[in-house]
């Protein structure tokens, strides 16, 4: 994973020193209940789930350059939300913001940085990115990137006690994507 720079933002892989500003917003009811997990219930607790970034190799902090603090995290899961597609190369972005960031346009900022590390570097074929049926920021998210809505899916989160929720999928396949931005720049 290398860096990804954008106008306001640096998206890079986790640090250990970063637990305490992802503790600030991961206590948060408004952030890890909406992404599918628990609200953190200690900084050691964030450095466990940092531990893990590092591990799976698949999520960055966000970083508002501004103040050089971690706003935000966001990944490129090894994700496949419709078998049908397996031949293709694709990843699922995933995303959550800080509260105190929030309306400022960091994460469509982001997710457009990732969605262009994924196809021009990576090589992908398709991007997923999904929301719950209760997160209506998300899906503003979703179709100001350029992600078309495809289906919803019943799902239970195992971090979330198992309860049972609507995921709505959307995608973008290479080629949408290089005739909305490329041929645009």
């Amino acid at each position: 994973m290398r860096d990804i720079i954008t106008s306001r933002l640096i998206l890079r892989p986790w640090k250990l020193s970063d637990s305490k500003d992802l503790y600030e917003y991961a206590q948060s009811e408004l952030v890890g209940p909406k992404a599918g997990w628990k609200p953190h219930k200690s900084e050691d607790e964030s450095k466990d789930i940092i531990k893990m970034f590092i591990s799976n190799n698949d999520s960055y902090a966000i970083v508002l350059k501004e103040e050089n603090k971690v706003i935000g995290g966001i990944g490129l899961h090894n994700r496949k939300p419709d078998v049908s597609l397996d031949h293709l190369e694709q990843r699922e972005i995933g995303y959550v913001l800080n509260p105190k960031y929030w309306g400022n346009e960091y994460i469509p900022e982001a997710v457009k940085g990732l969605i262009n590390y994924g196809f021009n570097k990576m090589n992908l074929d398709l991007i997923w990115c999904g929301h719950f049926d209760f997160n209506n920021n998300s899906k503003r998210v979703n179709e100001k990137c350029g992600f078309k809505y495809k289906f919803t899916r019943k799902e239970n989160l195992e971090r979330l006690d198992n309860i049972e929720v609507n995921v709505l999928y959307y995608n973008i396949l290479r080629d949408e994507y290089q005739d909305r931005y490329v041929k645009n720049e």
